[in-house]
C-alpha cells in the first residue's frame, strides 16, 4: 500500500508552497487507496509554537486534506536515540563534544573530543553530540518526476544525527521517521533535493528499505523569483480571511505543478483521483499568479447555491456592519442580493467591499466622486425622480426602470446626465449591478433618504 506524509513545521503557518506539497500527497494516497499521514516536525523546542500548530491542523481541515494517522516528532526522542546509539555500536557514527563542532575525524589517529564509544555516564550522553561517518562513494537517487539524480558523498561532511541538547537534527528523523512510519513515497519540494543524499546515506546505515522520492519544482513569482511573503507567500488562514473559496485554492494549487490535460483548468477533487499520478507532476517550477487564482475563486463562487455563499457571508457581514442586522435577518432578501452579486466577485471580501452601502445607515462619497458627479444642481430631477418612485405600486427593477426612462424623456435630458449622479448618491460608488437593481434592494424609503440629502445639499460629506 502506498503511504504517503505532509510533514510541517509548527514554527510557522501553512503557507502556498507547503499546502500544494500537501494537496499532492494527500491526493496521490487517494488516487492509488494508500495513507496519508501527518507528522509534526516539533523538535525546535525555541520556535513551536502551539498557536501555528493550530493554524496548521485548522487550515488542513479546511481544504479538506483530511490525514489517516498523525504524529509529533516531540513525542518519539526515546527512537531517534536507540537508532543514533545503533550506529554507535556499529562503529558508523562517534560521540562529538561541542567545542569541537562536526569536522570529520582522522580515522586511526583520532583529535581530541571524539569517541567512537558509549559513555559511560548520562551526563556525558547528554553533553556530547552524536555524529554519524559518511563515508566516500556515489549515491544515485531515481527521482519520480526529474529521473536519475546522482551525488558525491566525498562533498558531504560528517552528519550531526542528534545534538550535544538531545534533540535529533532535521535529516535523521526524517529518516528513522519515514521508515519506520513505512513511508513508500516521500512527496516534497525541490529545495529538499540536497537533503536526499544525506538521506539516502542514512537509510543504508540503518539498513532501511528506501523510499521512492519525488520532489516538486518550486513556485515562483512573477518575477521569476521564489515565492515570498511580499509575493503572495500568504498563510492559507489569511486567504481563508480574505474570502476564498477552499474548493477554489485547492484547484489552483493543484495546478501549480500537474495539468489535468486539454488546457483545462477547472477540475474537482473527485475527477482529479481518477487520473492523478505523482509521475505525472510538471519538471519547470510553475509561477504564482493572483490573477488566475482570483478568476478560479470567481468561478467556484459563482456556480455555489447561493444558500451556502449566503451562509458564509452572513458571520462576515454582521462583523463588519454591526448594524446590519435587520437587513440580515431578511434571509430572503439577504440571498436574492447575494445571487445579484455572485457572478461579479473574486473573493467573499469583495461582496463586502462592493455591496456595502447595502448595509450601512450612512454612506460617505469621496470628495472626487462629488467633484465629478454632484457638482451641478440636480435638486429638481432628484426631488422628481423620487416622486415617482414614491407613486409606483410595484416597486421592482422594471418598474423602477419605466419610471425613470419616463423621467428623463418628460426632461428632455439623456439618461447619462442623470443616471450616474443618481448611483453616486445612492451608493458612493460608480459601478456595480444594474442601477434599477440597486434601488430596488434599497428600498423605496432608504432611496428616498439617500436621494433627499442631496436636494439643495451640495456638498454634504456624511449622508
Amino acid at each position: 500500500m502506498i503511504r504517503v506524509r505532509f510533514a510541517p513545521s509548527p514554527t510557522g503557518n501553512l503557507h502556498i508552497g507547503g499546502a500544494r506539497t500537501a494537496l499532492f500527497n494527500w491526493l496521490y494516497a487517494k488516487a492509488k487507496g494508500g495513507q496519508f499521514i501527518l507528522r509534526i516536525e516539533d523538535t525546535d523546542r525555541q520556535r513551536s509554537k502551539d498557536d501555528y500548530l493550530k493554524e496548521i491542523l485548522d487550515s488542513m481541515r479546511w481544504l479538506g486534506f483530511h490525514w489517516d494517522e498523525i504524529y509529533y516528532q516531540s513525542q518519539r526522542s526515546g527512537i531517534y536515540k536507540k537508532f543514533a546509539e545503533k550506529l554507535i555500536d556499529e562503529g558508523k557514527a562517534y560521540y562529538q563534544k561541542p567545542e569541537y563542532g562536526n569536522q570529520k575525524p582522522e580515522y586511526g589517529n583520532q583529535k581530541p573530543g571524539y569517541r567512537d564509544q558509549r559513555p559511560q555516564g548520562e551526563l556525558d550522553n547528554l553533553q556530547e553530540a552524536i555524529v554519524f561517518k559518511v563515508q566516500p562513494c556515489a549515491v544515485k537517487i531515481n527521482d519520480l518526476i526529474h529521473g536519475e539524480i546522482e551525488f558525491d558523498a566525498q562533498l558531504i561532511k560528517d552528519q550531526v544525527l542528534i545534538k550535544s541538547d538531545g534533540t535529533p537534527t532535521y535529516n535523521f528523523a526524517c529518516v528513522v521517521d519515514d521508515a519506520s512510519m513505512e513511508i513508500t513515497h516521500v512527496v516534497r519540494g525541490d529545495d529538499h533535493i540536497s537533503n536526499t543524499p544525506k538521506q539516502a546515506l542514512l537509510y543504508q546505515a540503518l539498513g532501511f528499505d528506501m523510499p521512492n522520492f519525488a520532489h516538486l519544482p518550486l513556485i515562483l513569482d512573477k518575477s521569476g523569483g521564489r515565492l515570498s511573503k511580499r509575493t503572495q507567500a500568504t498563510a492559507i488562514s489569511e486567504y481563508r480571511q480574505l474570502g476564498f473559496l477552499p474548493q477554489a485554492l485547492v484547484n489552483y494549487l493543484l495546478l501549480l505543478g500537474w495539468s489535468p490535460g486539454e488546457n483545462r483548468e477547472i477540475i474537482d477533487l473527485e475527477e482529479a483521483m481518477k487520473h492523478f499520478d505523482i509521475k505525472d507532476a510538471n519538471k519547470t517550477a510553475a509561477v504564482f499568479d493572483l490573477d488566475k487564482l482570483n478568476w478560479v475563486s470567481n468561478h467556484y463562487i459563482k456556480i455555489s447555491p447561493a444558500e451556502e455563499i449566503t451562509n458564509l457571508l452572513t458571520p462576515m457581514i454582521l462583523e463588519k456592519f454591526p448594524q446590519a442586522k435587520e437587513y440580515c435577518s431578511d434571509r430572503q432578501w439577504l440571498e436574492n442580493l447575494i445571487r445579484l452579486y455572485q457572478g461579479r466577485i473574486n473573493t467573499l471580501r469583495d461582496f463586502l467591499e462592493w455591496a456595502d452601502f447595502f448595509f450601512l445607515n450612512e454612506i460617505t462619497v469621496a470628495e472626487e466622486l462629488k467633484d465629478k458627479f454632484l457638482n451641478q444642481d440636480l435638486s429638481r430631477e432628484f426631488r422628481m425622480f423620487i416622486e415617482r418612485l414614491q407613486g409606483l405600486k410595484l416597486f421592482n427593477p422594471p418598474s423602477i426602470e419605466e419610471a425613470f426612462r419616463n423621467l428623463v424623456k418628460d426632461l428632455n435630458i439623456s439618461s447619462r446626465k442623470l443616471i450616474h449622479p443618481i448611483r453616486v448618491a445612492l451608493t458612493a460608488k460608480t459601478v456595480g449591478p444594474g442601477l434599477f437593481e440597486v434601488i430596488s434592494f434599497l428600498g423605496r424609503e432608504r432611496a428616498k433618504r439617500r436621494l433627499d440629502n442631496w436636494i439643495n445639499k451640495e456638498g454634504k460629506d456624511e449622508l
